[in-house]
């Protein structure tokens, strides 16, 4: 009896042959073996690393410091706020411009303002309406500013007339409304300090913990900053611009009784605005 002929009449050969045919393989496909375990392995081992610029086309990793130099060129060739605006929209090098926002959200108010508010990032409805603090966090914003003597008609006013310019820490709705990374906000800031630098605004007001860690660089809680003076340092121009932190408006809105607090930083506000060569 050859090899050949044990191995036809083998059982365990012969049951596996069987059980191939209940599951409907009736013929081989390849007439030389393969090897599925070798293959499984080289499947699993890594990639080579490459060792050239690392792209988010290429690797899926964001080139942090040439997007921020991308932004930095780009905000510094506009010449003003329109172009600036343009600028932004344009911007890809920020990955929240590409995870679903529906638009570049830039700013609103007046181009020559005395002051800039910077807040909070676009949530769904600036996304909608594409400027920052819309809906009802920004008729609260207006009439907040207002009744402190920074609207249009002071008491009650729901318009920001000539004296105030809003912005966001960045520009784009980030995916659930989350908070913007460190790097998303590094990304945007080049064009958040050009547009301080081309309006030249006498204060810079931060509303909220976000803003006053963007703009200062400052870790410690909202609570201890606000009604604080600090200096936001122009980058290029090395032009420094008094600054006060106060608390959101998204937290007032959930914490009435901090209200007392935003009027309070706000009359300070607006005393050194009305006052600009007398000490913070």
């Amino acid at each position: 009896m050859t090899s050949a002929s044990v191995a036809v009449h083998d059982p365990a050969f012969e049951s596996l042959l069987a059980f191939w045919a209940e599951a409907g393989v009736d013929a081989m496909l390849l007439d030389a073996p393969v090897d599925r375990l070798a293959a499984g392995l080289q499947a699993l081992a890594p990639a080579p690393v490459s060792r050239g610029p690392t792209t988010r086309a290429k690797a899926g990793v964001l080139d942090i410091p040439a997007a921020v130099e991308a932004a930095r060129l780009a905000a510094g060739a506009a010449q003003d706020l329109a172009a600036l605006e343009a600028a932004v929209r344009a911007f890809e090098g920020c990955p929240l411009s590409s995870q679903g926002a529906r638009r570049a959200v830039f700013a609103r108010g007046a181009a020559q303002a005395d002051v800039v508010v910077v807040g909070d990032p676009p949530g769904p409805e600036e996304d909608a309406e594409g400027q920052p603090f819309a809906g009802r966090t920004g008729r609260f914003v207006d009439r907040m500013l207002g009744a402190a003597g920074l609207g249009a008609t002071g008491l009650g006013a729901t318009s920001l007339g000539d004296r105030c310019l809003l912005m966001g820490t960045v520009f784009w709705r980030p995916p659930g409304d989350r908070a913007p990374s460190l790097d998303e906000i590094a990304i945007c800031r080049p064009f958040l300090d050009r547009a301080i630098a081309l309006v030249q605004p006498r204060l810079i007001l931060l509303l909220g913990a976000a803003a006053t860690r963007a703009m200062l660089g400052r870790d410690e809680g909202i609570l201890e900053l606000r009604g604080r003076w600090f200096e936001w340092r122009d980058p290029l121009a090395e032009r420094e611009i008094a600054a006060l932190p106060t608390l959101s408006p998204a937290f007032l809105i959930s914490h009435p009784s901090a209200k007392k607090r935003v009027w309070s930083d706000l009359l300070t506000f607006q005393e050194r605005l009305d006052r600009p060569d007398r000490p913070g």
